[in-house]
Parts: structure tokens; C-alpha cells; sequence
């Protein structure tokens, strides 16, 4: 029922900047918390960002925290992640995540209902 897919990654040098975006369909958009995760070469999968349903909380890993910003248009069923100063460690297929709320934004990828299919993300020397 609940289809994501996620756009916008591609080849960017240390320092830049790319924006990715999700679309969701099929679902209630607007009553569902969303997130973003990533998963490098040989790696597990890691949380980077969430958003509430309404917007009005956010949670960024240790990693993303003042260098990447989540963002929802809920009239437009989309969620964004604009991400600055990209450091090859932030090279990573990024997925689409969403769950319905359950009182706080969740970090775990295993809290997650939704998936999208993943955009890679790479980033050079």
C-alpha cells in the first residue's frame, strides 16, 4: 500500500552540498513520523535523521547534527534532507524511512514500518 522513493543522490566533492527527497504514496502522509537512514560499503544500517508528523520535532544523529536538516511538505507528501560540508565518510546508499507516531521520534531502524529502495550517495577526496 505505502510505496517510497527516494531521489537526488549522486557524486559530489568533499565540502558540497546535495538534497535528497522522498515521495511517499499510498498512505496517510500527514499522520506519519519519517526518517532517514544510511548504509556505507560493508556497513550496517544507521539512523541519521527524523521528523515528527507535524514537523515540529526533529532528531539528528551525532554524525548529521549541524550539517544536515530534515524537512516535510506534507501538502506535497514529501520528505527532504538537505545535507552541507559532505565528508567521504557520509558516502552511504541513503533509505526512506516511516512509522506511525508512538510518542517520540524513533532511532531505530527495527521502529520503522516503510521503506524506499535507497539513493547513493557518494562523496570524494
Amino acid at each position: 500500500q505505502v510505496q517510497l522513493a527516494e531521489s537526488g543522490g549522486g557524486l559530489v566533492q568533499t565540502g558540497g552540498s546535495l538534497r535528497l527527497s522522498c515521495a511517499s504514496s499510498g498512505g496517510n502522509f500527514g499522520r506519519w513520523a519519517m526518517g532517514w537512514f544510511r548504509q556505507g560499503p560493508g556497513k550496517e544500517r544507521v539512523f541519521v535523521a527524523a521528523i515528527s508528523w507535524s514537523g515540529r520535532e526533529t532528531l539528528y544523529s551525532d554524525s548529521a547534527k549541524g550539517r544536515f536538516t530534515i524537512s516535510r511538505n506534507n501538502a506535497e507528501n514529501t520528505v527532504s534532507l538537505q545535507m552541507n560540508s559532505l565528508k567521504p565518510e557520509d558516502t552511504a546508499v541513503y533509505y526512506c524511512a516511516q512509522h506511525l507516531p508512538t510518542g517520540r521520534l524513533e532511532a531505530s531502524s527495527g521502529a520503522y514500518d516503510y521503506w524506499g529502495q535507497g539513493t547513493q550517495v557518494t562523496v570524494s577526496s
